[in-house]
């Protein structure tokens, strides 16, 4: 990997770290030469300190490590982005990230499709949603909804109609959202259970 630490005159780079799994940019740091042969060397990310004028591991302190995962270089040679496995919360404020976010799992539309079923189930202004009388009825209900449409899907999938089937695929996914919330679960339980299998 050849990257080049003399465009700054500090000779120091920005250092992007970004968690392994979550994909959450959990903070910035600046490494030199040193730094990064070091990173490379104990697996653990170390970063050039400029308060402190000397080289820094995260967590050699507070024991919340970031363990090296890959290094990649951007276009120009002279930014990393640094993907870690974190031990604890990343900033010192105790934060999970420098931003104040939770370092939790996104799953992208389907987070924001769990966010509105949500609203829905709870919704106490009158209104009348297909999710929120579903809820109504009942967990069996919504069960059994999961049943129709998974028995759709195989039925659909053994079709040659690639467009039925993910119409039927999307109905039991939807469903399925539901039930688990019905369960008190979401896709992040769920990530968590195939997590423990991953052998």
């Amino acid at each position: 990997m050849e990257i080049d630490f003399t465009k700054n005159t500090d000779g120091l780079i920005p250092a992007i770290i970004q968690d392994a799994t979550t994909k959450n940019v959990l903070m910035l740091g600046y490494m030199n030469a040193e730094a990064f042969e070091k990173t490379q060397e104990t697996k653990k990310v170390t970063f050039y300190s400029r308060s402190k004028k000397r080289l820094w591991t995260k967590g050699e302190e507070s024991g919340n490590f970031l363990n090296l995962v890959t290094i990649k270089n951007d276009c120009d040679n002279d930014t990393l982005l640094i993907s870690v496995n974190p031990v604890g919360p990343t900033c010192h404020t105790g934060s999970d990230t420098c931003w104040n976010e939770e370092n939790s799992s996104n799953f992208g539309f389907f987070s924001h499709l769990e966010n509105v079923i949500e609203q829905r189930r709870t919704s106490s202004d009158g209104s009348t949603s297909y999710v929120a009388s579903l809820f109504e009825k009942g967990i069996n209900k919504i069960a059994q909804k999961v049943g129709e449409e998974a028995v759709e899907t195989v039925i659909e999938a053994m079709d040659s109609n690639d467009d039925l089937f993910l119409y039927e695929s999307a109905d039991l996914l939807f469903h399925y959202l539901m039930l688990l919330q019905a369960k008190g679960f979401t896709l992040k339980d769920i990530e968590a259970e195939l997590q423990k299998r991953q052998k």
